[in-house]
Protein backbone atom coordinates (compact mmCIF):
# COMPACT_ATOMS: atom_id res chain seq x y z
CA UNK A 1 0.00 0.00 0.00
CA UNK A 2 2.39 2.46 0.84
CA UNK A 3 1.26 6.20 1.42
CA UNK A 4 -1.66 7.44 -0.70
CA UNK A 5 -3.56 9.79 -0.54
CA UNK A 6 -7.16 10.44 -0.23
CA UNK A 7 -8.83 13.62 -2.14
CA UNK A 8 -12.21 15.08 -2.96
CA UNK A 9 -12.37 15.54 -6.52
CA UNK A 10 -15.40 17.40 -6.34
CA UNK A 11 -16.81 20.74 -4.02
CA UNK A 12 -16.48 18.20 -0.93
CA UNK A 13 -19.31 15.91 0.40
CA UNK A 14 -18.33 13.04 -2.08
CA UNK A 15 -18.09 10.71 1.01
CA UNK A 16 -14.36 10.55 1.82
CA UNK A 17 -15.59 9.37 5.32
CA UNK A 18 -16.83 6.36 3.86
CA UNK A 19 -14.52 5.53 1.78
CA UNK A 20 -11.08 6.39 4.24
CA UNK A 21 -13.11 4.01 6.68
CA UNK A 22 -13.31 1.32 3.82
CA UNK A 23 -9.61 1.24 3.24
CA UNK A 24 -8.31 1.83 6.82
CA UNK A 25 -8.39 -1.45 7.52
CA UNK A 26 -5.23 -1.64 5.59
CA UNK A 27 -3.58 0.81 6.77
CA UNK A 28 -0.84 1.17 9.80
CA UNK A 29 -1.58 4.74 10.06
CA UNK A 30 -4.03 7.61 8.50
CA UNK A 31 -3.99 11.19 9.09
CA UNK A 32 -5.68 14.06 8.67
CA UNK A 33 -3.86 17.04 7.27
CA UNK A 34 -5.97 20.02 6.88
CA UNK A 35 -8.83 21.41 7.47
CA UNK A 36 -10.99 21.64 10.28
CA UNK A 37 -13.99 21.44 12.15
CA UNK A 38 -15.80 23.14 8.73
CA UNK A 39 -15.75 19.47 7.48
CA UNK A 40 -17.83 16.68 8.52
CA UNK A 41 -17.62 12.97 7.47
CA UNK A 42 -20.67 10.43 8.17
CA UNK A 43 -19.46 6.48 9.05
CA UNK A 44 -21.66 3.82 9.42
CA UNK A 45 -20.38 0.99 11.06
CA UNK A 46 -22.68 -2.65 11.49
CA UNK A 47 -25.77 -0.02 11.14
CA UNK A 48 -24.77 2.49 13.45
CA UNK A 49 -23.92 6.08 12.31
CA UNK A 50 -21.05 8.40 13.66
CA UNK A 51 -20.73 11.64 12.17
CA UNK A 52 -17.37 12.91 13.18
CA UNK A 53 -15.08 16.12 12.32
CA UNK A 54 -11.54 15.94 13.20
CA UNK A 55 -10.68 12.50 14.16
CA UNK A 56 -9.73 10.39 11.68
CA UNK A 57 -11.79 7.18 10.44
CA UNK A 58 -8.80 5.14 11.25
CA UNK A 59 -9.91 5.29 15.12
CA UNK A 60 -12.99 2.79 14.79
CA UNK A 61 -10.10 0.38 13.93
CA UNK A 62 -7.76 0.71 16.39
CA UNK A 63 -5.37 2.62 13.82
CA UNK A 64 -2.60 4.99 14.44
CA UNK A 65 -4.84 8.36 14.23
CA UNK A 66 -3.06 11.24 13.39
CA UNK A 67 -4.38 14.98 13.34
CA UNK A 68 -1.72 16.67 11.28
CA UNK A 69 -0.23 20.42 11.90
CA UNK A 70 -2.13 21.48 8.41
CA UNK A 71 -5.61 20.98 10.55
CA UNK A 72 -6.97 24.21 12.62
CA UNK A 73 -8.02 22.71 15.88
CA UNK A 74 -11.69 23.27 17.96
CA UNK A 75 -10.22 21.80 20.89
CA UNK A 76 -14.28 22.47 22.22
CA UNK A 77 -14.98 19.91 19.26
CA UNK A 78 -12.38 17.66 19.20
CA UNK A 79 -12.74 16.75 23.46
CA UNK A 80 -16.63 16.00 22.92
CA UNK A 81 -15.60 13.86 19.99
CA UNK A 82 -13.32 12.24 21.95
CA UNK A 83 -15.81 11.60 24.84
CA UNK A 84 -18.17 10.18 22.41
CA UNK A 85 -15.91 7.60 20.85
CA UNK A 86 -15.35 6.41 24.42
CA UNK A 87 -18.90 6.16 25.18
CA UNK A 88 -18.96 3.99 22.12
CA UNK A 89 -16.10 1.86 23.52
CA UNK A 90 -13.83 2.83 21.08
CA UNK A 91 -10.21 3.44 22.11
CA UNK A 92 -8.13 6.42 22.20
CA UNK A 93 -4.99 5.20 22.99
CA UNK A 94 -4.34 5.55 18.90
CA UNK A 95 -5.06 9.06 18.68
CA UNK A 96 -1.91 11.18 18.05
CA UNK A 97 -2.18 15.02 17.56
CA UNK A 98 0.27 17.27 16.46
CA UNK A 99 1.89 19.66 19.00
CA UNK A 100 2.14 22.19 15.60
CA UNK A 101 -1.57 22.20 15.17
CA UNK A 102 -3.18 25.75 15.14
CA UNK A 103 -5.97 26.18 17.33
CA UNK A 104 -9.46 27.93 17.00
CA UNK A 105 -10.91 30.15 19.68
CA UNK A 106 -13.91 32.06 20.34
CA UNK A 107 -12.51 34.97 18.77
CA UNK A 108 -12.46 33.30 15.72
CA UNK A 109 -16.04 32.15 15.18
CA UNK A 110 -17.23 35.40 16.39
CA UNK A 111 -15.07 37.20 13.56
CA UNK A 112 -15.95 34.97 11.04
CA UNK A 113 -19.74 35.38 11.71
CA UNK A 114 -19.38 39.70 11.64
CA UNK A 115 -16.96 39.18 8.54
CA UNK A 116 -19.91 37.03 6.53
CA UNK A 117 -22.29 40.05 7.86
CA UNK A 118 -20.72 42.50 7.01
CA UNK A 119 -20.24 41.50 3.33
CA UNK A 120 -23.83 40.71 3.22
CA UNK A 121 -24.98 40.25 -0.71
CA UNK A 122 -21.11 39.26 -1.30
CA UNK A 123 -20.85 36.85 1.35
CA UNK A 124 -18.97 33.29 0.88
CA UNK A 125 -21.40 31.26 2.57
CA UNK A 126 -18.56 30.17 5.67
CA UNK A 127 -19.80 27.43 8.27
CA UNK A 128 -18.92 30.59 10.68
CA UNK A 129 -17.12 28.24 12.99
CA UNK A 130 -13.91 30.40 13.03
CA UNK A 131 -12.16 28.09 10.54
CA UNK A 132 -10.83 31.12 7.86
CA UNK A 133 -9.84 33.42 10.79
CA UNK A 134 -8.20 31.13 12.97
CA UNK A 135 -5.95 30.16 9.24
CA UNK A 136 -5.56 34.15 8.66
CA UNK A 137 -3.85 34.50 12.60
CA UNK A 138 -1.30 31.13 11.45
CA UNK A 139 -0.60 33.71 8.42
CA UNK A 140 -0.16 36.90 10.30
CA UNK A 141 1.86 35.06 12.60
CA UNK A 142 -0.33 35.40 16.10
CA UNK A 143 -1.45 32.16 15.68
CA UNK A 144 -1.40 29.93 19.01
CA UNK A 145 -1.13 26.03 18.76
CA UNK A 146 -1.39 22.76 20.48
CA UNK A 147 2.31 23.00 22.51
CA UNK A 148 1.49 26.89 23.49
CA UNK A 149 -1.45 25.51 25.11
CA UNK A 150 0.51 23.36 27.03
CA UNK A 151 2.90 25.84 28.05
CA UNK A 152 1.35 27.04 31.33
CA UNK A 153 3.49 30.30 31.58
CA UNK A 154 3.69 31.26 27.81
CA UNK A 155 -0.21 30.13 26.98
CA UNK A 156 -1.99 33.23 29.27
CA UNK A 157 0.38 35.59 28.34
CA UNK A 158 -0.19 34.53 24.41
CA UNK A 159 -4.03 33.98 24.91
CA UNK A 160 -3.87 38.37 26.81
CA UNK A 161 -2.15 39.20 23.48
CA UNK A 162 -4.72 37.91 21.18
CA UNK A 163 -7.46 39.27 23.02
CA UNK A 164 -5.98 42.35 22.85
CA UNK A 165 -5.76 42.54 19.44
CA UNK A 166 -9.03 41.06 18.63
CA UNK A 167 -10.20 43.30 20.89
CA UNK A 168 -9.34 46.28 18.92
CA UNK A 169 -10.42 44.95 15.76
CA UNK A 170 -13.95 43.47 17.03
CA UNK A 171 -14.62 47.39 18.69
CA UNK A 172 -12.91 49.35 15.71
CA UNK A 173 -14.20 47.55 12.60
CA UNK A 174 -17.26 45.93 13.97
CA UNK A 175 -19.01 47.75 16.59
CA UNK A 176 -18.47 44.65 18.69
CA UNK A 177 -17.85 44.58 22.54
CA UNK A 178 -15.48 42.44 22.39
CA UNK A 179 -14.09 40.43 25.11
CA UNK A 180 -13.82 41.77 29.13
CA UNK A 181 -10.92 40.24 31.54
CA UNK A 182 -13.55 38.09 33.33
CA UNK A 183 -14.32 36.30 29.38
CA UNK A 184 -10.66 36.32 29.37
CA UNK A 185 -9.84 34.44 32.72
CA UNK A 186 -13.11 32.13 31.65
CA UNK A 187 -11.88 30.93 28.43
CA UNK A 188 -7.53 30.42 29.98
CA UNK A 189 -9.47 28.28 32.46
CA UNK A 190 -11.63 26.23 29.72
CA UNK A 191 -8.70 25.90 27.31
CA UNK A 192 -6.73 24.98 29.83
CA UNK A 193 -8.89 22.18 30.82
CA UNK A 194 -9.10 21.29 26.81
CA UNK A 195 -5.36 20.93 27.29
CA UNK A 196 -5.14 18.75 30.27
CA UNK A 197 -7.78 16.52 27.93
CA UNK A 198 -5.09 16.40 24.93
CA UNK A 199 -1.96 16.03 26.60
CA UNK A 200 -1.56 12.40 26.44
CA UNK A 201 -2.07 12.18 22.60
CA UNK A 202 -0.40 15.12 21.71
CA UNK A 203 3.37 14.43 19.77
CA UNK A 204 5.52 15.84 17.17
CA UNK A 205 3.60 13.97 14.47
CA UNK A 206 5.95 14.37 11.35
CA UNK A 207 8.73 11.93 13.04
CA UNK A 208 6.15 9.44 13.81
CA UNK A 209 4.70 9.38 9.95
CA UNK A 210 7.85 9.60 8.16
CA UNK A 211 9.12 6.49 10.39
CA UNK A 212 5.86 4.36 9.01
CA UNK A 213 6.18 5.28 5.43
CA UNK A 214 10.17 4.66 5.45
CA UNK A 215 9.08 1.35 7.11
CA UNK A 216 7.19 -0.25 4.85
CA UNK A 217 4.44 0.86 6.61
CA UNK A 218 0.51 1.61 5.20
CA UNK A 219 -0.20 5.18 5.64
CA UNK A 220 -3.29 6.78 3.86
CA UNK A 221 -4.05 10.83 4.69
CA UNK A 222 -7.24 12.02 4.41
CA UNK A 223 -8.18 15.31 3.34
CA UNK A 224 -11.20 17.38 4.16
CA UNK A 225 -13.62 19.08 1.72
CA UNK A 226 -12.67 19.72 -1.59
CA UNK A 227 -10.57 20.13 -5.03
CA UNK A 228 -12.71 23.23 -5.81
CA UNK A 229 -12.54 24.39 -2.31
CA UNK A 230 -8.88 24.51 -2.62
CA UNK A 231 -7.65 28.20 -1.73
CA UNK A 232 -5.36 28.20 -5.36
CA UNK A 233 -7.06 25.78 -7.48
CA UNK A 234 -10.65 26.08 -5.99
CA UNK A 235 -13.45 28.54 -7.24
CA UNK A 236 -11.96 31.40 -5.68
CA UNK A 237 -13.05 33.39 -3.30
CA UNK A 238 -16.00 30.57 -3.17
CA UNK A 239 -13.33 28.42 -1.18
CA UNK A 240 -11.58 27.06 1.97
CA UNK A 241 -8.53 28.27 3.68
CA UNK A 242 -6.42 25.47 3.10
CA UNK A 243 -5.60 23.02 0.72
CA UNK A 244 -7.46 19.99 0.50
CA UNK A 245 -5.30 18.60 -3.08
CA UNK A 246 -2.71 15.71 -2.65
CA UNK A 247 -0.45 18.39 -2.43
CA UNK A 248 -1.78 19.73 0.49
CA UNK A 249 -0.62 16.16 2.16
CA UNK A 250 2.93 16.98 2.37
CA UNK A 251 2.47 20.46 4.02
CA UNK A 252 0.13 19.27 6.35
CA UNK A 253 1.08 16.10 7.34
CA UNK A 254 4.99 17.12 7.01
CA UNK A 255 5.57 14.49 4.27
CA UNK A 256 7.88 15.10 1.02
CA UNK A 257 6.52 14.53 -1.77
CA UNK A 258 8.85 11.74 -3.13
CA UNK A 259 7.14 9.85 -0.22
CA UNK A 260 3.51 9.75 -1.70
CA UNK A 261 2.95 6.47 -3.73
CA UNK A 262 -0.44 7.04 -4.70
CA UNK A 263 -3.77 9.61 -4.53
CA UNK A 264 -7.27 8.22 -4.71
CA UNK A 265 -9.76 10.58 -5.95
CA UNK A 266 -13.31 10.18 -3.92
CA UNK A 267 -15.70 11.80 -6.89
CA UNK A 268 -19.64 11.13 -6.13
CA UNK A 269 -21.90 9.75 -9.22
CA UNK A 270 -23.65 13.24 -9.33
CA UNK A 271 -22.38 17.09 -7.92
CA UNK A 272 -23.00 18.97 -4.61
CA UNK A 273 -22.24 22.22 -3.53
CA UNK A 274 -22.96 23.76 -0.43
CA UNK A 275 -22.88 27.70 -0.30
CA UNK A 276 -22.29 30.83 -2.72
CA UNK A 277 -21.16 30.70 -6.04
CA UNK A 278 -21.57 29.47 -9.96
CA UNK A 279 -22.58 26.10 -10.24
CA UNK A 280 -22.85 24.94 -13.86
CA UNK A 281 -24.98 21.40 -13.48
CA UNK A 282 -27.15 22.40 -10.70
CA UNK A 283 -30.62 20.84 -11.02
CA UNK A 284 -33.76 23.41 -9.80
CA UNK A 285 -36.05 21.07 -10.58
CA UNK A 286 -38.09 18.17 -8.90
CA UNK A 287 -35.12 15.53 -10.24
CA UNK A 288 -32.46 17.74 -7.90
CA UNK A 289 -35.15 17.44 -5.23
CA UNK A 290 -35.37 13.55 -5.49
CA UNK A 291 -31.62 13.15 -5.34
CA UNK A 292 -31.34 15.74 -2.29
CA UNK A 293 -33.57 13.40 -0.64
CA UNK A 294 -32.94 10.31 -1.65
CA UNK A 295 -29.38 10.79 -0.99
CA UNK A 296 -29.93 12.49 2.79
CA UNK A 297 -28.03 15.79 0.83
CA UNK A 298 -28.02 17.83 4.26
CA UNK A 299 -24.41 19.02 5.34
CA UNK A 300 -23.19 17.15 7.97
CA UNK A 301 -21.51 19.75 9.87
CA UNK A 302 -24.05 22.58 9.04
CA UNK A 303 -27.37 20.67 8.45
CA UNK A 304 -27.93 23.51 5.55
CA UNK A 305 -29.25 21.22 2.41
CA UNK A 306 -26.81 20.76 -0.28
CA UNK A 307 -26.90 22.15 -4.12
CA UNK A 308 -27.74 19.06 -6.31
CA UNK A 309 -26.47 18.80 -10.18
CA UNK A 310 -25.32 16.26 -12.14
CA UNK A 311 -22.02 14.63 -12.55
CA UNK A 312 -19.41 17.36 -13.86
CA UNK A 313 -16.29 15.52 -15.58
CA UNK A 314 -15.24 19.16 -16.36
CA UNK A 315 -14.86 19.72 -12.50
CA UNK A 316 -13.32 16.23 -12.07
CA UNK A 317 -10.47 17.38 -14.31
CA UNK A 318 -9.20 19.89 -12.14
CA UNK A 319 -8.77 17.01 -10.15
CA UNK A 320 -6.93 14.71 -11.71
CA UNK A 321 -4.24 17.84 -12.75
CA UNK A 322 -3.70 19.15 -9.67
CA UNK A 323 -3.72 15.97 -7.58
CA UNK A 324 -2.15 13.65 -9.92
CA UNK A 325 -5.42 11.06 -9.85
CA UNK A 326 -4.41 7.21 -9.76
CA UNK A 327 -8.19 6.19 -9.34
CA UNK A 328 -11.36 6.83 -8.53
CA UNK A 329 -14.06 5.77 -6.01
CA UNK A 330 -17.09 6.49 -6.74
CA UNK A 331 -19.82 6.89 -4.61
CA UNK A 332 -23.33 6.66 -4.33
CA UNK A 333 -23.86 4.73 -7.41
CA UNK A 334 -27.23 3.68 -5.57
CA UNK A 335 -28.42 7.07 -4.93
CA UNK A 336 -29.23 7.63 -8.82
CA UNK A 337 -30.86 4.55 -9.05
CA UNK A 338 -34.32 4.23 -10.44
CA UNK A 339 -33.82 7.48 -12.92
CA UNK A 340 -34.88 6.86 -16.52
CA UNK A 341 -32.10 8.63 -17.62
CA UNK A 342 -28.40 10.45 -16.33
CA UNK A 343 -26.24 13.11 -17.79
CA UNK A 344 -22.79 13.51 -17.45
CA UNK A 345 -21.38 16.99 -18.27
CA UNK A 346 -18.38 16.48 -19.98
CA UNK A 347 -17.55 20.09 -21.53
CA UNK A 348 -19.40 23.64 -21.38
CA UNK A 349 -20.21 25.89 -23.59
CA UNK A 350 -19.84 29.39 -23.55
CA UNK A 351 -21.07 32.00 -25.83
CA UNK A 352 -21.56 29.68 -28.49
CA UNK A 353 -17.65 28.62 -27.61
CA UNK A 354 -17.02 25.12 -26.35
CA UNK A 355 -14.80 24.55 -23.48
CA UNK A 356 -13.49 21.97 -22.22
CA UNK A 357 -11.30 23.17 -19.50
CA UNK A 358 -12.44 25.13 -16.16
CA UNK A 359 -12.65 28.36 -16.67
CA UNK A 360 -11.55 30.83 -13.44
CA UNK A 361 -13.07 33.52 -13.79
CA UNK A 362 -16.52 33.41 -11.93
CA UNK A 363 -18.22 35.56 -14.15
CA UNK A 364 -17.41 33.04 -17.52
CA UNK A 365 -18.51 29.88 -14.90
CA UNK A 366 -21.59 31.86 -14.05
CA UNK A 367 -22.21 32.37 -17.84
CA UNK A 368 -21.43 28.95 -18.58
CA UNK A 369 -23.77 26.21 -20.20
CA UNK A 370 -22.99 22.41 -19.65
CA UNK A 371 -22.29 20.15 -22.35
CA UNK A 372 -24.00 16.51 -21.46
CA UNK A 373 -23.48 13.15 -22.47
CA UNK A 374 -26.70 11.25 -21.45
CA UNK A 375 -27.13 7.43 -20.61
CA UNK A 376 -29.35 5.18 -19.44
CA UNK A 377 -30.56 4.70 -15.87
CA UNK A 378 -30.91 1.89 -14.07
CA UNK A 379 -33.17 -0.29 -11.65
CA UNK A 380 -32.55 -0.22 -7.67
CA UNK A 381 -29.41 -1.46 -6.24
CA UNK A 382 -29.03 -4.31 -3.30
CA UNK A 383 -26.95 -2.92 -0.80
CA UNK A 384 -25.94 -6.84 -0.43
CA UNK A 385 -23.81 -6.54 -4.17
CA UNK A 386 -20.34 -6.67 -3.71
CA UNK A 387 -18.90 -7.83 -7.39
CA UNK A 388 -19.04 -6.35 -10.76
CA UNK A 389 -21.00 -8.80 -12.67
CA UNK A 390 -23.97 -8.46 -10.17
CA UNK A 391 -24.58 -4.75 -10.71
CA UNK A 392 -27.07 -4.00 -13.63
CA UNK A 393 -25.98 -3.29 -17.57
CA UNK A 394 -26.99 0.40 -17.04
CA UNK A 395 -25.54 0.99 -13.83
CA UNK A 396 -21.92 -0.66 -15.53
CA UNK A 397 -22.26 1.52 -18.62
CA UNK A 398 -22.08 4.39 -16.31
CA UNK A 399 -18.84 3.24 -14.80
CA UNK A 400 -17.53 2.75 -17.82
CA UNK A 401 -18.70 5.66 -19.22
CA UNK A 402 -16.56 7.79 -16.14
CA UNK A 403 -13.95 6.03 -16.51
CA UNK A 404 -13.41 6.55 -20.25
CA UNK A 405 -14.86 10.29 -20.08
CA UNK A 406 -12.28 11.02 -17.04
CA UNK A 407 -9.31 8.93 -18.46
CA UNK A 408 -9.18 8.17 -14.62
CA UNK A 409 -10.03 4.10 -13.95
CA UNK A 410 -12.74 3.56 -11.02
CA UNK A 411 -11.15 1.52 -8.38
CA UNK A 412 -13.95 1.79 -6.16
CA UNK A 413 -17.72 1.60 -6.30
CA UNK A 414 -20.29 2.54 -3.49
CA UNK A 415 -23.50 1.30 -3.23
CA UNK A 416 -24.96 2.40 0.07
CA UNK A 417 -23.95 4.10 3.23
CA UNK A 418 -22.30 1.14 5.26
CA UNK A 419 -18.63 0.69 5.23
CA UNK A 420 -19.30 -2.94 3.11
CA UNK A 421 -21.34 -1.80 0.62
CA UNK A 422 -18.86 -1.48 -1.58
CA UNK A 423 -17.67 -3.37 -5.02
CA UNK A 424 -13.99 -3.30 -5.95
CA UNK A 425 -13.40 -3.48 -8.99
CA UNK A 426 -8.99 -2.82 -8.64
CA UNK A 427 -6.84 -2.75 -5.68
CA UNK A 428 -5.91 0.31 -5.25
CA UNK A 429 -2.91 -0.10 -3.40
CA UNK A 430 -2.09 -3.05 -5.45
CA UNK A 431 2.32 -1.88 -6.68
CA UNK A 432 2.07 0.33 -9.63
CA UNK A 433 2.97 -2.42 -11.93
CA UNK A 434 0.08 -4.33 -10.94
CA UNK A 435 -2.29 -0.90 -10.81
CA UNK A 436 -5.67 0.01 -10.48
CA UNK A 437 -5.59 0.94 -14.07
CA UNK A 438 -4.43 -2.91 -14.75
CA UNK A 439 -7.45 -3.64 -12.87
CA UNK A 440 -10.14 -1.57 -14.70
CA UNK A 441 -8.91 -2.75 -18.02
CA UNK A 442 -10.02 -6.19 -17.43
CA UNK A 443 -13.49 -5.42 -16.58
Amino acid sequence: MGATVVVGGQWGDEGKGKIVDYLASRADVVIRYQGGNNAGHTVVVRGEEHRMHLVPSGIFYGKTSVIGNGVVLDPGVLTREMAYLESRGISLEPLRISECAHLIFPYHLRQDALEEEQKGAARIGTTRLGVGPCYQDKSARIGIRVIDLLDDEAFPELLRRNLDLKNSLLRRVYGDPGYSDEDYREMLAKYREYGRRMAPHVTDTVPLIEQAVRGGGNVLFEGAQGTMLDLDHGTYPYVTSSHPVAGGACIGAGVGPTLIDRVVGVVKAYTTRVGDGPFPTELLDETGAAIRERGHEYGTTTGRPRRVGWLDLVVVEVARRTSGLGALALTRLDTLAGLERVRVCVAYRHKGRRLEAFPHSLKVLAECEPVYEELPGWPELSPRVRRWEDLPEEARGYVRAVEELSGVPVGLVSVGRDRVETVELADVFAPRSASCADGAARL
